[in-house]
């Protein structure tokens, strides 16, 4: 399968290229797979992100390459999304100023193999792509902050 660019939003036609699964398809999978919500703009178009990509991805394999049935495989996908919920939660992840009682600063699985933004030799154009994404990360990192701040103060 084609590697998955860099963009917010992927129409119907890409996330079927990306995907090797035809648009009618995609439309049928949103009504039998729940967590398939793509947002839809102006004259009902779908607009996908990368997340839902990926899960169609996912959903292909699990119907396409490992047999399962529809019924199956949704199922299936419930297991793997509450399997990940419940890792999640069992992370503790250490933020700015948060009082925590881990004596390192590892990073969850799920992040260690991320891109690291001071050793890529990607070009400037890539570049300033990932420095708005980490920009928007420190934003979200600072937003949790907050919220955190406040739910601590209510109790």
């Amino acid at each position: 399968m084609p590697s998955i660019p860099a963009k917010r939003y992927f129409t119907i036609g890409e996330v079927s290229d990306l995907c090797g699964v035809k648009p009618h398809v995609l439309r049928y999978w949103e009504q039998e797979f729940t967590q398939l919500r793509p947002m839809k703009r102006r004259g009902n178009r779908r607009y996908y992100q990368h997340h839902e990509v990926l899960m169609i991805r996912r959903i292909r394999d699990l119907l396409y390459d490992q047999g399962f049935t529809i019924t199956g495989a949704r199922n299936k996908l419930q297991e793997i999304f509450q399997s990940e919920r419940d890792g999640r939660r069992n992370i503790d992840i250490p933020l700015d100023g948060a009082d925590t009682t881990a004596s390192d600063d590892s990073v969850p699985g799920e992040f260690e193999n991320s891109v690291d933004f001071e050793d890529s030799d990607a070009e400037g154009a890539d570049l300033s792509v990932e420095g708005e994404v980490l920009q928007r990360l420190q934003l979200v990192r600072r937003e949790l902050c907050e919220i955190r701040d406040l739910l601590s103060e209510s109790y």
